[in-house]
């Protein structure tokens, strides 16, 4: 500061004569001559961070580039806060508005840092995310959301540690006080406590992220995640309603996560009739071929196609398989194929999907009751 008044102080010798000159108050001449060494500062600076912002957006690297969209703003405002610190010694009588002048600038010195630091978050977010690095994992996207958020965080309270410290606050002062008061507070605000340390174990444990598909088993939860909050999470559920649940509900429920799924089951029984048993065997096996030559069936999971009871009206075999995908729309339609070629399969080996039926005897001694049944007779 010192040196910023040695400045002012050099400026008054120097345009002294010619304020004498012109029948002006020296004190408005430095104002003038100020605003306009401000007004050439800020216009050169937003030359030379636009010049730097062009070279790098033909760097190789694009770290640069996130350092350059980080600045290129409040660079075009540093220049005013030099000329603020150099206009403090144009009051050198004035004390008191000197000092307030002074906290003033020095609030505004740190806001500029912390948006500088703010930006510069916000690039390496973006940076991290950008389709050009790949695809990430709703896993990884939550973390690295979560660090950065955490990262905004901190940085904001200690700007704000700063600035009362540069305003005469006792930070130490506050911080005790912050101690004490904070077990009142935490009695008062205990549900809200639960629902921001709930929101900061989703962010570090990534049970989901926005996007994912989740659902409960223990309570009416399901739906696409649209928004994580600090104190509540908003879901979208399939018929369109806006869902918002506390955050402290997702350390005490269990949860699913089935946009993690890295492939959809496809798992049924069919039956064919008893008459039809000498086709089981060349079904089976046309059915697995046709399973491992289907291109939307991951070969790399279990498969299984086996012949596996005896039903009451039918000889049932099972399929098990995963597909490729875990597209929903798009597993269904997959799903579809499978059993419309397995229906094909059943038909040219001459035989019939079996259906419930039931056999009554009449007439003669040994005809059965009416209420019996011979389920070796099925499809008669």
């Amino acid at each position: 500061m010192r040196a910023m008044d040695a400045s002012t102080q050099a400026m008054t010798n120097w345009l002294t004569p010619l304020a004498d000159k012109l029948n002006l108050p020296v004190m408005l001449l430095i104002l003038g001559f100020l605003l306009v060494v401000g007004l050439m500062g800020h216009l050169l600076i937003t030359r030379l961070v636009k010049q730097l912002h062009r070279a790098a957006a033909h760097s190789k690297t694009r770290w640069d580039n996130v350092l350059a969209d980080a600045i290129v703003r409040p660079s075009e405002w540093a220049m005013w806060l030099v000329i603020a610190y150099l206009s403090l010694g144009l009051f050198g009588g004035a004390e008191q508005f000197r000092n307030l002048l002074r906290q003033a600038a020095d609030t505004g010195l740190i806001l500029m840092l912390g948006w500088v630091a703010q930006r510069a978050l916000a690039g390496i977010e973006v940076e991290l995310l950008a389709e050009h690095r790949g695809q990430r994992q709703s896993d990884q996207r939550a973390t690295i959301r979560a660090t950065v958020r955490l990262a905004r965080i901190s940085l904001w309270i200690v700007v704000s540690l700063m600035i009362l410290q540069s305003v005469g606050l006792s930070v130490s002062g506050l911080l005790a006080f912050g101690g004490i008061g904070g077990i009142a507070v935490g009695f008062a605000a205990r549900d809200l406590l639960a629902n921001f340390l709930g929101g900061l174990s989703i962010y570090l444990d990534r049970p989901f992220t926005v996007g994912d598909w989740i659902r409960s088993p223990d309570r009416e939860i399901e739906g696409t995640v649209e928004e994580i909050g600090w104190r509540m999470t908003r879901i979208r559920t399939f018929d369109q309603r806006p869902l918002y649940v506390p955050n402290a509900i997702f350390a005490s429920v269990a949860l699913e996560n089935p946009s993690r799924m890295n492939n959809r089951r496809i798992y049924e029984t069919l039956g064919i009739r008893y008459e039809d048993a000498n086709c089981m065997a060349p079904i089976v096996t046309d059915v697995r071929a046709m399973l491992e030559a289907h291109e939307a069936i991951d070969l790399n999971r279990t498969l299984i196609v086996n012949f596996v009871s005896c039903g009451p009206s039918s000889l049932d075999f099972f399929i098990y398989t995963f597909t490729k995908t875990t597209d929903w729309v798009t597993f269904h339609g997959i799903k579809q194929d499978v059993l419309l070629r397995v229906l094909a399969i059943i038909e040219s080996h001459g035989a019939e999907v079996a259906f419930p039926t039931r056999t009554v005897l009449l007439g003669g001694e040994s005809a059965l009751p009416q209420d019996s049944a011979r389920p070796g007779l099925a499809g008669d």
